[in-house]
């Protein structure tokens, strides 16, 4: 295959450059102007919340959201261990302490079982979390009403990080939707992209406007440059939020085609018994992101079996998430699992044995059948 097959990348509407233009015509190129204000009421619309706060990535959403919470030195902060670092990374931005809680094999993310033995754990030790970071892996809820009962049953709000699920669905209510505040991420491999960028969202008005205040350098109201507060420079700027407008307009279609792609795979390889899909549960409505497999215990292929193989052809595929609790920065913090002491824990076993298959949406299905026709060679 001469032309490359990418994991994910940018897939243009055709509308993009209509709101751009408009930016360059106005000259409103800066963090501030017309698709910035609309952006953010277009997908807060999108994800049933009333406020908005366009930023410049994900994990300024995530670090903005946990100030808000009063995350500060010294606090506990709950966090899907099964996850990209951007989750939690913001949590050392505050020199808060991360938790991380272990996933479940039904949807892969956030495991209601560990998440009440972590909370059973800070109940005994007298230091309850200032927040739960929640993760939507690849575009999946997690199961929010087990969620959110242990959670609100223990005072504690929840952070939901939907930075992979725009236009996913739990029980028929959109991601973004969940907890106190959520936030999106558009780089430049997800289901939408501004290039660079993000956004911050919830129902209440003043935690949004106090994150515009704080992503805009903290400037107090005054006619020259006054700060009492520490200010971040994480605002969208009026050309990216043009991006994402007319990205926005395909996004449907997006998750269609993503969803096209899973099936495809779950078609093609359903007779191949080493084989098993991201599983996808009752209550889950996908956005697909990315389609994702494992190989079962006695298969005598690996993961990297599959994506060596892969590149070797010119196709890009990528291993799960390596959980956050056993990365090298992160090993010595707390870590909660529904398994027995001394058994590997599920975001381990997911890890191990999962792998992340193309899954761009501009494939054709000739290049879709050249990857399936690839995996197939192995087995």
């Amino acid at each position: 295959m001469k032309k490359r097959i990418y994991l994910a990348s940018p897939h243009m509407s055709g509308r993009e450059m209509d709101f751009v233009q408009e930016a360059f015509d106005t000259n409103w190129i800066a963090p501030l102007g017309k698709n910035v204000d609309l952006f953010e009421k277009e997908i807060a619309q999108r994800v049933d919340r009333k406020y908005a706060a366009a930023l410049v990535s994900g994990t300024a959403a995530i670090h903005l959201g946990l100030k808000w919470l009063g995350v500060g030195q010294g606090d506990l902060v709950f966090c899907s261990s099964l996850t990209f670092s951007g989750s939690c990374n913001s949590v050392m931005y505050e020199k808060a302490i991360p938790v991380f809680i272990d996933s479940e094999y039904e949807s892969w993310n956030i495991s209601p079982a560990a998440l009440e033995k972590a909370f059973e754990w800070a109940k005994k030790n007298n230091k309850m979390p200032k927040a739960v970071i929640t993760v939507n892996l690849y575009g999946q809820a997690c199961d929010y009403d087990a969620v959110c009962e242990i959670c609100d049953r223990h005072h504690t709000p929840i952070l939901e990080d939907a930075a992979e699920s725009l236009g996913a669905k739990y029980k028929n209510r959109p991601t973004g939707s969940f907890g106190k505040l959520s936030a999106l991420s558009f780089n430049g491999n997800k289901i939408i992209t501004t290039s660079g960028g993000g956004m911050l969202l919830s129902n209440d008005e003043n935690a949004i406007k106090k994150a515009k205040f704080w992503a805009t350098q903290a400037r107090d109201n005054a006619p020259h440059y006054l700060h009492s507060e520490l200010g971040y420079n994480y605002r969208l700027s009026n050309v990216s939020a043009g991006i994402g407008r007319g990205q926005l307009t395909a996004l449907e279609e997006r998750v269609a085609q993503k969803k096209a792609i899973y099936d495809r795979y779950k078609e093609a390889f359903k007779d191949i018994d080493d084989i098993e899909m991201m599983p996808v549960p009752k209550w889950s409505q996908p956005n697909f992101w990315l389609s994702c497999m494992t190989l079962k215990e006695k298969s005598r292929l690996s993961p990297m079996d599959i994506i060596n193989k892969l590149a070797e052809n010119n196709v890009e595929a990528r291993p799960i998430w390596k959980p956050m609790h056993t990365q090298p920065y992160y090993s010595d913090y707390e870590f909660f699992t529904s398994k027995n002491d001394g058994e590997l824990s599920i975001g381990e076993d997911i890890f191990n044995r999962g792998l992340c298959l193309p899954s761009d949406t501009k494939m054709t299905t000739e290049e879709l059948d050249y990857v399936i026709g690839l995996v197939k060679e192995l087995f």
